[in-house]
């Protein structure tokens, strides 16, 4: 199968190209001809459009900013899907909204998928990241083997939209994670804690998380870069706001969350990195939360391995 990728940004430029280190057959799109140059220097075909892209693949992929790029996308997509066609949203984004596209690609014939990724930039990059994927039990067998590649665990999530409702919860939790850890870790400082050790003693503990065993390393370095900026994560906390809202579930933290991270982009501006929400405290207390021996990026340790699906544990 040829496949078509939309959007060679921090995320979707890693997951292509692992699509094309394992000779996968693909041609690529982005606003950014500096980026497709990149990839066609390394094998890869380009395409003039959306359009064309869609009418030349049997499978394309999208992994874009926001909700309204990919309505945009599909716009100029729609006229070329016919039968067999697939479309795969691995942007995060809104369930309603995927629903909404993917039922005018199915309409034509084509199969809809929403794919999001979590597990880190530095996990993109190697293989090993881990993808939900909503869709029928058909369209999920025929693309698993492009899931795979790209990634090293693989969740069939059930109908279509059900993975960007499971991709916006995740978010929802590593934001809490990241703010917590903050919080934590300036307390720590302030109480004459050293930084080296206590974060140890978190990872150690049953204090610790994805969140704190990354993002913690970057803050604790002073580089904070995650390839993650503020206005992404308000982004998805308020897609899961949504979700939230409409299944009636009256949120609590997920709203105090939304107004520091507002404040945090008045701050600092809407493209700073989103651990530097931590520099909200930094800025109250005076203190700087930095610490020798944490690297300035991460690096994902694990060697590339075959993908595989992973089964829920109660089925």
């Amino acid at each position: 199968m040829k496949v078509g990728f939309i959007g060679l940004g921090n995320v979707g430029g890693k997951l292509s190209g692992s699509l094309l280190r394992n000779g996968i057959d693909l041609t690529v799109h982005d606003l950014n001809p500096d980026l497709v140059s990149g990839f066609v220097a390394q094998g890869a075909k380009a395409a003039e459009s959306p359009a064309q892209l869609m009418r030349d693949c049997d499978a394309v992929i999208t992994c874009l900013p926001s909700p309204a790029a990919s309505d945009a996308v599909m716009q100029e997509m729609l006229s070329e899907v016919t039968s067999g066609k697939i479309w795969m949203e691995m942007s995060t984004t809104d369930e309603a909204e995927v629903k909404r596209l993917g039922a005018s690609v199915i309409e034509r014939g084509g199969a809809a998928v929403d794919c999001p990724v979590s597990g880190g930039c530095h996990r993109a990059a190697t293989g090993n990241i881990s993808i939900f994927a909503g869709c029928d039990r058909e369209t999920f067998e025929r693309i698993l083997p492009f899931l795979t590649t790209m990634g090293r665990r693989v969740l069939h999530t059930g109908d279509l939209g059900s993975a960007s409702v499971l991709k916006v919860l995740t978010n929802y939790l590593a934001t809490a994670n990241l703010i917590t850890c903050a919080e934590a870790l300036v307390t720590a400082k302030a109480a004459g804690m050293d930084l080296g050790t206590t974060y140890e003693a978190i990872k150690i503990s049953s204090g610790t998380s994805f969140v704190h065993e990354t993002e913690s390393q970057v803050i604790l370095n002073g580089s904070r870069d995650i390839s993650f900026t503020m206005d992404l994560v308000k982004k998805d906390i308020g897609l899961f706001q949504e979700v939230a809202d409409r299944a009636g579930v009256p949120l609590e933290i997920n709203p105090v969350m939304m107004e520091i991270f507002d404040d945090g982009i008045a701050r600092y501006g809407d493209r700073e990195l989103s651990p530097n929400i931590i520099k909200r405290l930094e800025d109250a207390t005076g203190l700087d939360i930095r610490a020798p021996g944490f690297p300035a990026e991460m690096q994902d340790d694990e060697p590339e391995e075959p993908g595989y699906e992973v089964v829920p544990q109660n089925r």
